[in-house]
C-alpha cells in the first residue's frame, strides 16, 4: 500500500453535518473506512469506524440539512459522543492502519472529498487536536473519479453505473455513504491497474 499511494494511505471519510459552512455548523455523523491490497493486488475496504457526533456548544443547525440526512441530534437515543472523542477515536483506527501499512500519511478520500476535509479540520481546530493523521489539504475525490470512470458524479447514478447498486433507504447515513464510496474508489482503481502497473514500468529510477 505505501509503494501503491506514494506514501499515504487512502481512507474513505463521509461525514453528516448541520449545514454546509464548516466554521459554523455542526458535525454529526463520522465515518472512516479503512482500505487494504489483497493477496491478488486489489484494492478492497476491510473495517468502518463510525460515530454519532454531539453539536459542538453554539453549533447552529440547519431544519433543511436535517430532514436530508434524517438526523434528530438531541434525540434521547442517540448514541452521541463528544467531537473531541470521536475524532480521538477515528485518529487512533487510522493511525494503527498507517502503521500496519508502513504509510506515512492519510489521505482522505471523499465524494465532494473538500466538504468533508474542511469539516475535520474545523472539527480537529476545535477540539485543539496536535495529531491529525490526515494531510490537510491533498484528497482524493471521487466526484472526479466517477465522472472520469462511470459517466457520472452524482453517488447515486456513480454506484448503479459501476454495478454496484444503491439503496435508498440507507443514503446519507455517514457509514453507507462512506461504504460506497469506498468501493467506488476501490473499482476505479481496481479497473486502472494495469495502467498503473504499466506506469510503474516505465517510470525512471529514484535518485
Amino acid at each position: 500500500m505505501s509503494d501503491r499511494f506514494r506514501g499515504f494511505l487512502p481512507v474513505v471519510v463521509d461525514v453528516e453535518t448541520g449545514g454546509f459552512n464548516s466554521k459554523t455548523d455542526a458535525l454529526l455523523e463520522i465515518a472512516a473506512v479503512l482500505l487494504k491490497l489483497d493477496s491478488n493486488g486489489l484494492l478492497r475496504r476491510v473495517e468502518t469506524i463510525r460515530y454519532h457526533v454531539k453539536p459542538f456548544e453554539g453549533a447552529n443547525l440547519e431544519a433543511a440539512s436535517l430532514a436530508v440526512n434524517g438526523i434528530d441530534p438531541f434525540h434521547p437515543l442517540r448514541p452521541a459522543i463528544d467531537e473531541r472523542d470521536a475524532l480521538q477515536r477515528t485518529f487512533r483506527e487510522v493511525r494503527r492502519a498507517m502503521r500496519e501499512s508502513r504509510c506515512s500519511r492519510a489521505v482522505l478520500v471523499g465524494h465532494n472529498a473538500h466538504f468533508d476535509l474542511a469539516f475535520l479540520n474545523q472539527a480537529v481546530e476545535r477540539s485543539s487536536i496536535k495529531r491529525n493523521p490526515f494531510h490537510p489539504f491533498s484528497c482524493f475525490d471521487t466526484v472526479t473519479l466517477c465522472g472520469m470512470a462511470f459517466g457520472q458524479t452524482v453517488l447515486a447514478r456513480a454506484a448503479i453505473a459501476a454495478g454496484l447498486g444503491w439503496d435508498e433507504t440507507q443514503a446519507h447515513s455517514a457509514s453507507y455513504d462512506a461504504e460506497v464510496t469506498a468501493d467506488l474508489f476501490c473499482e476505479t482503481v481496481n479497473r486502472y491497474r494495469d495502467i498503473y502497473e504499466a506506469a510503474l514500468r516505465n517510470a525512471p529510477p529514484q535518485p
